[in-house]
């Protein structure tokens, strides 16, 4: 089974722990990681700017990858949160049978 590691950043813990809940309640990920007190260095509108913020991990299969965003643009405060998908080249054993049997039932709206 194909995975991706979906990385969002959010501006606080808070944030970044609804969008997870709503994403494991819809079944669309098995899990997520919260990595608080990140600090993110961007250009956004002309200028560089900084912030510390969340950074939100989540496994997710890669059918699930449009749900997931759908669901995280729902809940994100940012008018353009910068989701990212890395392809997850290898799991250690077992790893993708949980990712698939957690994911089963997702809610996937088209």
């Amino acid at each position: 089974m194909e995975c991706f590691e979906v990385e969002v950043t959010c501006p606080d813990k808070e944030s970044a722990r609804a969008i997870a809940t709503a994403c494991l309640k819809a079944r669309l990920v098995a899990c997520a990681n919260l990595l608080p007190k990140v600090e993110s260095l961007f250009c956004w509108q002309g200028q560089i700017d900084s912030e510390t913020e969340t950074l939100l991990r989540m496994k997710t299969p890669v059918r699930n990858f449009d749900a997931a965003c759908a669901v995280i643009r729902a809940h994100h405060p940012y008018t353009l949160p910068a989701i990212v998908a890395l392809p997850v080249q290898a799991m250690g054993p077992g790893v993708a049978g949980w990712i698939a049997e957690e994911t089963q039932g997702a809610k996937i709206c088209d």
